[in-house]
């Protein structure tokens, strides 16, 4: 099941995945990922490798190697069960394709480990994966736009995406969030993103001045911090939830990016119907009860000379 899960999700999105895979950085990925069986297969180069095969045939893998290939390929199958993409479908395989290569160019051939683990190391600084630029409905903050965003209209509900660019998980849920963009962006509901890789300084203020902002925004940037991405529900300009939560301890609790689980978390499907009936214009004002009753919405009565008018 855990193999014909991504199998079936593959044949699915296969014209999709044919777009971006003709893209560079996966042609490239590919060749590296059959790197060695390119070696171990290819007349006049296998001729001249070490085997542990007992009829002496180096044109095939012997026994390790076929054992090395299972056990990555088991670890694949695992790694796949919380993949919410095909993008990290094929991500995964690359990646550990890439690991069983390096293992078993050492094994065959220090020298060419050396080699492979140089191309390797040069790819991974020079070449990074091509990001999601498909249709969406998501407005990019930066560290002095987003407080005055969010404050600007207590009507409006915001979701805020916290990301990084050298994130795989971020670039792997961007497909998926501005698909939800374009299903539940409306006047009263919006969705937004900040990448903390380039403005730090919004996950980490600390004054006092800033102490509620801090509260609300606090995101780890660590490379082996949970937290990326993170999704934070505003109503009124205050933080109402965030996925993945983080304990007391400052750890992220596990929590899977998928669209199912971010419609039934959010209640995405009753806020959109809710805040759809709110205008756009000043002038119609409808105020709706928010699904979430700890942040109670306030709305400050107009002025008498603001009615004669």
């Amino acid at each position: 099941m855990a193999l014909l899960t991504p199998l079936l999700a593959f044949l699915y999105h296969l014209p999709q995945v044919y777009k971006w895979l003709l893209k560079p950085y996966y042609i490239a990925s590919l060749f590296m990922s059959v790197a060695f069986l390119a070696v171990r297969k290819t007349p006049g180069i296998c001729d001249q490798l070490s085997t542990q095969r007992e009829d002496g045939n180096s044109c095939d893998f012997d026994w390790r190697e076929v054992e090395i290939l299972m056990f990555l390929s088991a670890i694949v199958m695992m790694k796949n069960r919380r993949a919410i993409t095909v993008e990290q479908h094929v991500g995964n395989i690359i990646l550990f394709s890439k690991v069983a290569n390096v293992i078993l160019f050492f094994r065959l051939d220090i020298r060419m480990g050396l080699l492979y683990l140089t191309l390797c190391i040069v790819f991974l600084m020079t070449c990074k994966p091509p990001l999601y630029m498909g249709p969406e409905y998501i407005k990019y903050f930066s560290d002095k736009t987003i407080d005055d965003e969010l404050d600007r209209d207590s009507r409006v509900t915001w979701i805020v995406e916290f990301f990084a660019n050298w994130s795989p998980e971020c670039q792997s849920f961007a497909s998926v969030y501005a698909d939800l963009s374009l299903k539940y962006n409306c006047a009263g509901l919006k969705f937004g993103k900040v990448d903390i890789g380039r403005y730090g300084e919004v996950s980490k203020k600390q004054t006092q001045e800033h102490l509620l902002l801090f509260c609300r925004y606090k995101v780890s940037t660590s490379p082996l911090s949970k937290q990326l991405p993170s999704l934070v529900l505003f109503q009124g300009g205050k933080e109402m939830m965030r996925r993945p939560q983080v304990d007391k301890k400052g750890r992220a609790v596990s929590w899977s990016f998928t669209e199912e689980n971010i419609i039934r978390e959010f209640n995405l499907n009753e806020l959109y119907h809710k805040s759809k009936k709110l205008s756009k214009t000043n002038e119609d004002k409808v105020f709706f009860q928010s699904p979430f009753p700890l942040v109670p919405e306030v709305e400050e009565p107009e002025s008498e000379t603001k009615k004669d008018k």
